[in-house]
């Protein structure tokens, strides 16, 4: 398997936080795809019922942008202090989700379990092994653009 440079794994982890964002502004839309309805989008997303509108998703998305913005800033060497706590950020977050995403997979919580197996499945096949791609991605960014530090 290549080693990503640090820029790769920065401009790959901006591009995906970027489509999230993309997401959520879809969704802000009223729009539920993938899903049939709204709730089933909520427990195949998120394991609970969580309103999919726009005060809620709006500030998801601008976060998002913001993280996708900054991670790419900081992928190029750019950005400064902002970009690297923001990355920094991404990285914890990222490193959050997927130990609980973990402890769901080996069915720490019973309250995600009702949630279905929509979920489940799709926790354990995309959202914990893409946050955890994610963190070490950002931890990558983070580490690997000090001057000198940066690969082509």
């Amino acid at each position: 398997m290549a080693v990503l440079t640090t820029r790769r794994a920065g401009r790959a982890l901006a591009a995906v936080l970027a489509a999230d964002a993309l997401a959520h502004l879809y969704w802000a839309t009223g729009a539920t795809w993938p899903a049939p309805d709204a709730r089933a989008l909520s427990l195949g997303l998120l394991g609970t019922e969580v309103p999919f509108t726009p005060p809620v998703v709006l500030p998801l998305a601008a976060a998002l942008s913001v993280a996708s913005l900054a991670v790419a800033a900081r992928a190029e060497g750019r950005g400064g202090r902002a970009a690297a706590l923001v990355t920094g950020a991404v990285a914890a977050g990222m490193g959050v989700r997927a130990l609980a995403g973990a402890g769901w997979a080996l069915g720490l919580d019973a309250g995600v379990e009702a949630a279905g197996p929509a979920f489940h499945r799709l926790n354990l096949l995309l959202y914990t092994p893409l946050c955890l791609a994610s963190g070490w991605a950002a931890l990558r960014v983070l580490a690997g653009t000090r001057p000198g530090r940066i690969t082509p």
